[in-house]
Parts: structure tokens; C-alpha cells; sequence
């Protein structure tokens, strides 16, 4: 389904990225994906604008306050999950053992959204549609294919997700290691990985993938951009991929995926 008018409560339906420099980021994704970027009016707010493709609209992208670059937040790329009340979500996650990052709160007309960091230190976002419903385009070229936690104990992950927002889980037979596929009324929307001793001490967090057409070209590109390299283009059962970060340190994942209907 690339071509999106709505999303079901429990799915992904939108991500977007905190930088530490708007312009030079938006030059750089632009660059690297061939993404238009119209830049909101945000009635006096922070910066923020969106990514789209063929006026599809894919993500969005904002820039940090100085003060939390100040205070060393680093760039991230954020996940936003579908909810029909954002307070009441965040009430639950409370009760589950999470930390509220950020309240819910009211975004224009667009919605209202919410931050919560899982028991385990993971940061996801909520999000309740206002005249903004997610992204218009997924699971295409040049757009977002899936979400993935990286944690150190799966069980305990899917536990509290389940409770929260109502996933599913199914074993991927082919990981090398803990691997929970999450699903929402029967599809595949994003996983969980456990992370192994190989981690170190990368902390817990919510990853992004963005399909391509070509992941060995779009990869080159990405170098001749500065983008820097954490894992190298590797084929695994379901395409090519790799895991990289943009100049200013966000890290993405890139897939060319060699069934997108699965």
C-alpha cells in the first residue's frame, strides 16, 4: 500500500528528523534521495518542514532548540505511531513503567503528539491526526519501509508494547539473533531486535528504514555527501542493506528490498 490516505491505530505513520541544522540537512536528503522539501509556517514555532516525492508527502524534518544542542541531544530521526488518544496512551505508558519525554500536546491544526521512553530507555512518539494523518506515500522507493527497536531485552519489549498498543508478535526465523516481527491487525509493520554483547553499550532506540531502488548507488551517493558509514551494504533474505548516518550524525537504515509486497 505506497500510496496512503489513512493508517490503522497501532501502525507507523509518520517519522520525521530533529537536526541540528535544518538548510544543511534538508540539502543533504535531497541530494541523496531526489525529495522535494516544503518548509511550514509554523506560527512562530521551531522550524519544521516535510519531504515528499512526486507531491506524496514521506516525512518531515525540524530543527532542534539551541538549547538542547547546548545540552548535547543529538540529531535523530523520530518514529510516530497512530493512536486515537495520545493522553490516554501516555496515562497507560505510565503505568507500564515508561517516562514521558515530552506531554502530550496540540500541534496547530496538524494534531497532537507525545514522547515516551520505554522501560528499557527507547524514545517512540504518539501521534493522534488532526489535519495531518502520516505520510502519503510508504513502502515505495524513497520512502519509509520500516521501524525497528534495537533493545537488549526483547521479551520485555514486546510486553510492553503489546499492552500498549495492542501489537503482535511473530519469530523471524532467519535473524541470527532475537528477532520479534510486529504486527497490526495481521501485517508486518516494523520489528525488534535483540541486541547482542557485539553492541557494546549502544543504548536501546527506534530505528528508521528508507526503501531504494539501487541501495549500491544510493550508498556511493551517500558517501560522496559525507554521510557517514556504520555498516556497510549486506545482502539478508529480504535485500540489501545498510546502515548509515547523515553529516551531522543521525543514523537511517537503507534496504533495496527484493519483494516489497512482503
Amino acid at each position: 500500500m505506497p500510496v496512503r490516505t489513512e493508517y490503522r491505530l497501532g501502525e507507523f505513520s509518520w517519522v520525521d528528523l530533529n537536526s541540528h541544522d535544518l538548510q544543511e540537512a534538508q540539502r543533504f536528503y535531497c541530494d541523496l534521495f531526489g525529495w522535494n522539501f516544503l518548509l511550514y509556517d509554523t506560527a512562530g514555532g521551531p522550524p519544521y518542514g516535510q519531504f515528499d516525492v512526486d507531491g506524496k508527502s514521506v516525512c518531515g524534518i525540524g530543527e532542534m532548540s539551541a538549547e538542547m544542542k547546548a545540552g548535547g541531544a543529538p540529531p535523530v530521526w523520530n518514529s510516530y505511531v497512530n493512536v486515537d488518544s495520545v493522553e490516554a496512551v501516555a496515562e497507560r505508558a505510565e503505568q507500564l513503567g515508561a517516562q514521558i519525554i515530552a506531554p502530550p500536546m496540540k500541534v496547530l491544526e496538524a494534531g497532537w503528539l507525545a514522547f515516551i521512553q520505554d522501560p528499557e530507555g527507547a524514545v517512540i512518539g504518539c501521534w493522534q491526526k488532526g489535519e495531518h494523518f502520516g505520510a502519503e506515500l510508504c513502502d515505495a522507493p524513497g520512502s519509509r519501509c520500516w521501524n525497528e527497536l534495537n533493545t537488549k531485552d526483547a521479551d520485555a519489549a514486546a510486553s510492553f508494547y503489546g499492552e500498549l498498543f495492542g501489537w503482535e508478535f511473530e519469530d523471524n526465523p532467519h535473524s541470527p539473533t532475537k528477532y520479534l516481527v510486529v504486527k497490526v491487525a495481521s501485517r508486518a509493520i516494523g520489528g525488534i531486535l535483540q541486541m547482542n554483547t557485539e553492541w557494546g553499550g549502544v543504548p536501546a532506540h527506534w530505528g528508521v528504514y528508507f526503501f531504494v531502488g539501487d541501495i549500491d548507488a544510493t550508498f556511493a551517493r551517500h558517501t560522496e555527501l559525507s554521510g557517514q558509514i556504520c555498516v556497510p551494504p549486506f545482502d539478508t533474505p529480504y535485500g540489501r542493506m545498510a546502515v548509515v548516518s547523515d553529516p551531522q550524525g543521525a543514523s537511517f537504515s537503507l534496504i533495496q528490498l527484493d519483494d516489497p509486497s512482503d
